[in-house]
């Protein structure tokens, strides 16, 4: 019996595997990174404590712990694969560890501390300013050198990039329109008065009825490093002073009209010319009490921006930590409908740094920066765990190569040549997804690795009992080959679904080390299955047409006297007439 002619040409194939194994390690050195990267037991890392307590200073309750847990945990694995752990010790202490060099983490470090409610305020007063360890002293007209970091009026927000190049929000609408152009009409006098310095002043803080909040702004110097105002986190004070991120600009915010906790969702929408969306933007959602308080601040905006483009009360501020993220115009009338739409000078990056500080801003308690503590965490233990998981593993993994070899003889090096091929995939699997995912390999992750040792020998082992049962009912060895294959991978396939189904649901139910457990068993079942369909069964193929194999001699593992037949491999027995 020959091989049916649609069964794929097992040398084709192998070169098609051996082309894509070639693409991958391509990208791997084309993407400067060769080498897996390390999670925080095996590089160590940094470790943040903080403790929390509700507005009125108490003990939280646990559902609004967890729900703080939650949000931390979405900011800090926003990929899902940094291996960042989130967890809860006493009642009130939120531990964060974050793997890599602790040099490198302020930035993740200044994200998990931003812990203060996210807010929406209406814009009063707003003026650009140099930060001031940036500024440069100027000559004003009387000659007099102006202090670093003065500021100057700024009449509208700019569509232009800040000094850091991060782009300023433009508009807020609940649809792209274009932009009102301020009116050039002037006064019926012919030569209108110049306002005089106090009549100007005057004039920009009349609306302002806090004194204090005045005299707070006028002595306020923003930086480049972020400034955080005293009590601009403070959601019971109507009138606050903030900063925005890069210290450019300096504001005074109304009283808090919607809460961050009134937000459903936010995401970044890519630039799509045919709807209308000539760059890219932010689009947020609220609930039913925030589609009403946001309807009810985007109206008093709206209407501020139509009568004034140049009026600060046109735009409405995204207040989070302090300080400002976001002080989009309103543009085209009031937002009604709860959806809207922050477009402006972004870029895929600035736009999803946007989104995520709107989608996990907001946080339930208060984490008081005097019982924060940050620590950094050595990698010496972890690298003797590592070393003596590697010995465990390679113990193990000769002792699968030496049972493969002693009782499959030549087919036992199929098994060998299939398991360099699965590690050749996984590790460019790990190197790519930990430049690409953020994915960091740690001790979980090993053992979970070290397990799939065990699959990956299961799958072979199926096959090539298939393959002997086959021979020693009288098969030949060439339509044996594919005869247990049939049958083979019936239960090849469903082991490996039940094994990545299992991970799936450890890996979604779990989190830390256990989800990064799961995370490599899931990983390594699925290249199990490809090395054992695109690389074991076509090697078996090309194998046996080779004399060593079809003349079935006694180091291959297929030898008649083996296998209890009377007749060599290459042909089925002659069956006897009655």
């Amino acid at each position: 019996m020959a091989p049916t002619n649609n069964v794929p040409n097992p040398v084709r194939t192998l070169i098609t595997l051996f082309a894509i194994l070639g693409v991958l390690t391509g990208v791997m050195f084309l993407q400067g990174e060769t080498t897996p990267k390390l999670g925080l037991d095996l590089a160590g890392g940094t470790t943040v404590t903080m403790k929390a307590q509700t507005e009125a200073g108490k003990t939280p309750p646990d559902d609004q712990m967890n729900e703080a847990i939650n949000i931390i945990r979405n900011r800090v694995n926003g990929s899902g694969l940094t291996d960042a752990e989130v967890t809860k010790q006493g009642a009130n202490v939120i531990v964060v560890s974050v793997p890599g060099d602790p040099k490198d983490q302020a930035k993740l470090i200044d994200l998990v501390r931003t812990t203060a409610q996210l807010q929406f305020r209406q814009v009063f007063v707003e003026e650009q300013t140099v930060p001031s360890d940036q500024a440069v002293p100027t000559v004003a007209p009387s000659g007099t050198p102006t202090p670093s970091g003065t500021a100057t009026t700024k009449p509208a927000v700019s569509p232009s990039p800040t000094a850091k190049n991060r782009p300023l929000s433009q508009a807020l609408a609940a649809a792209p329109s274009p932009s009102a152009a301020p009116s050039s009409s002037t006064s019926p006098a012919a030569a209108p008065s110049t306002p005089t310095a106090a009549e100007q002043d005057a004039a920009q803080f009349a609306k302002v009825t806090d004194k204090a909040v005045i005299a707070k702004f006028r002595e306020t110097t923003c930086s480049s490093k972020g400034t955080k105002v005293d009590g601009s986190a403070d959601a019971a004070k109507a009138f606050i002073v903030a900063c925005d991120e890069e210290g450019t600009s300096k504001y005074i915010l109304g009283p808090v009209r919607v809460l961050g906790t009134e937000v459903n969702e936010a995401n970044v929408q890519s630039p799509n010319v045919q709807a209308g969306n000539v760059g890219w933007e932010v689009s947020l959602n609220f609930n039913g009490k925030g589609k009403q308080q946001f309807g009810e601040v985007t109206t008093e905006a709206s209407k501020a921006y139509t009568a004034n483009p140049a009026d600060p009360q046109g735009q409405v501020a995204i207040v989070l930590d302090g300080q400002v993220v976001s002080a989009p115009q309103i543009r085209s009338g009031a937002i009604l409908g709860g959806t809207a739409s922050i477009s402006g000078n972004f870029n895929e990056t600035t736009s999803a740094a946007l989104a995520n500080k709107l989608k996990y801003g907001s946080l339930p308690l208060v984490f008081p920066p005097a019982d924060s503590q940050v620590s950094a965490i050595s990698s010496s233990l972890g690298a003797d765990q590592l070393h003596g998981g590697l010995v465990a593993g390679g113990i193990g993994l000769g002792l699968v190569l030496v049972y493969s070899l002693m009782y499959y003889r030549g087919l036992g090096f199929v098994s060998v040549a299939s398991l360099l091929v699965a590690a050749g995939i996984t590790y460019l699997s790990v190197v790519i997804l930990g430049k690409n995912a953020g994915f960091r390999l740690s001790l979980p992750h090993i053992i979970g690795l070290i397990v799939s040792i065990g699959i990956t020998a299961d799958s072979f082992i199926v096959y090539f009992e298939r393959l002997r049962d086959e021979l020693k009912a009288g098969r030949a060895l060439r339509p044996s080959v594919e005869v247990s294959w049939l049958r083979a991978r019936r239960t090849i396939i469903v082991a490996d679904a039940v094994t990545f189904l299992a991970a799936v649901v450890l890996y979604v139910l779990a989190v830390g080390g256990v989800a990064g457990f799961a995370f490599a068993m899931g990983l390594t079942t699925l290249i199990d299955v490809i090395v054992v369909f695109f690389f074991t069964k076509p090697l078996v193929a090309v194998l046996a047409k080779t004399k060593f194999f079809a003349k079935g001699h006694k180091y291959s593992g297929l030898d008649a006297k083996r296998l209890n037949r009377t007749a060599p491999i290459t042909r089925a027995p002659k069956r006897q007439e009655a």
